[in-house]
């Protein structure tokens, strides 16, 4: 577990977020390609994304970065980690879509 001012941080991975939850992304724990891909895409370290929805099927699902709405497939959701403590449910505006 990463550790800020010595306490250990709890974390969970980005596909635990429900649709209309926000957390902080903590880490990306992909190679250095994808990393760089994600992070032009807005999935920054420190950044909050939100689930924003997902497929008939659960996957891909929909998250809302920076104003942006990004489909990650779970296999690569699974590997962004977000602070548990920090996952709280917002009332999020329609998208430009129509999905919540």
């Amino acid at each position: 577990l990463p550790e800020e001012t010595g306490t250990p941080v709890a974390l969970s991975s980005l596909v635990e977020l429900r649709c209309g939850q926000t957390a902080v992304l903590e880490s990306l724990d992909v190679d250095a390609d994808l990393g760089r891909r994600l992070m032009e895409l807005g999935f920054f370290p420190g950044g909050d994304v939100v689930a924003a929805g997902c497929a008939p099927g659960g996957d891909p699902r929909v998250y809302r970065v920076d104003g942006s709405e990004i489909a990650l497939r779970v296999e690569t959701a699974r590997f962004l980690r977000i602070r548990t403590e920090s996952i709280r449910t917002i009332v999020a505006p329609k998208s430009p879509t129509g999905r919540p």
